[in-house]
């Protein structure tokens, strides 16, 4: 039983539309599967990531089009970062948000990494970390026909920073259930605030870290549009994810149970300071249903739902997403 690194992080947002510009059209990445919330069908669910939705490179988000403002604050997943290759990848993005008048910061130091902190259209708390120095988990492959080069674009997803009132609750779910470990720590960036506690799982790197910031300054988060709803975990297979809800069992902590996402299996669980955790499976993925050549450019539903496909389409707005090459 061994956590592998971050498998995705699902987000919310009030316009699937403009999301869908943001995520392909300025950061480059692909839409691999375009779908609906299976707990809420009336929403779409969608899933951008590396060529082919590798494990690990998945940006989700649900869309709620009455979603209100984020408030941020504790028990929250506060930011994510996507990896991208080197330093220099790091230049050409700070030039391109400029270009193009997205909200950015100046390169900065994390740790011993290159970051930029950024945030969408909808305030989404986003850090664009170099792989530089990553000799952990590999990266995916950006797609062939991005709107960024192969060379510069996001390889997969980063650390999730976790902001919380106090420490204890959930570093006992990372490192006493789950298989994390803690490897170091880097200041706050706010004044007088406990450093930032750094833990690691798997084969290490970018992709298998989690940050925990404690602040005493801050209210609860009041999620909406622009906040992150969950981060996933991943675990080899199903028989290992049977293994982790035993263990879960074992220890009285509530869960979901096996939650059957037709790309993947699925537990959830929460930690006492209201962070929300998924486990999912490596398999089987999104060319399950869909030719590779055309991920995401029609509302793929899994055999569950299909035969409400009708009453799903009549109730979403249509999204454009094929793209001329």
């Amino acid at each position: 039983m061994k956590i592998k690194g971050i498998h995705h992080v699902s987000a919310i947002t009030a316009n699937a539309k403009d999301n869908f510009h943001f995520y392909t059209e300025i950061l480059g990445m692909r839409l691999v599967k375009k779908t609906v919330n299976q707990d809420d069908t009336s929403m779409y669910h969608l899933f951008y990531a590396d060529e082919t939705g590798n494990p690990g490179t998945d940006l989700t988000f649900f869309e709620i089009p009455n979603a209100g403002t984020t408030y941020p604050g504790v028990g929250s997943i506060s930011s994510t970062s996507l990896r991208v290759p080197d330093n220099a990848a790091l230049d050409y993005w700070k030039e391109r948000f400029t270009e193009h008048n997205v909200d950015h910061d100046d390169i900065a130091m994390q740790g011993e990494r290159k970051i930029i902190r950024f945030r969408d259209p909808e305030r989404q708390r986003l850090i664009l970390v170099s792989d530089e120095k990553n000799d952990g988990i590999a990266g995916g492959k950006v797609w062939k026909h991005s709107t960024v080069p192969t060379d510069k674009g996001i390889i997969g997803l980063g650390p999730s920073k976790l902001t919380v009132r106090k420490a204890e609750p959930t570093v006992d779910i990372l490192t006493k259930l789950l298989t994390f470990k803690q490897i170091g720590s880097y200041p706050s960036e706010v004044t007088d605030q406990p450093d930032i506690l750094v833990f690691s799982t798997g084969d290490g790197g970018t992709g298998a870290e989690v940050h925990l910031e404690v602040r005493k300054d801050l209210p609860q988060e009041r999620p909406g549009r622009g906040s992150v709803h969950h981060v996933a975990f991943r675990v080899e297979d199903k028989e290992e994810l049977t293994k982790w809800k035993d263990r879960l069992e074992e220890i009285q902590l509530p869960n979901s149970g096996m939650v059957e996402r037709f790309y993947f299996r699925s537990l959830y669980f929460r930690d006492s300071n209201g962070i929300l955790f998924e486990l999912a499976t490596d398999g089987p993925g999104f060319v399950t249903d869909e030719d590779i050549e055309h991920l995401g450019e029609s509302l793929a539903l899994p055999p569950s739902l299909e035969n409400q496909r009708k009453k799903i389409e009549a109730r979403i707005k249509p999204l454009e997403t094929k793209r001329s090459h």
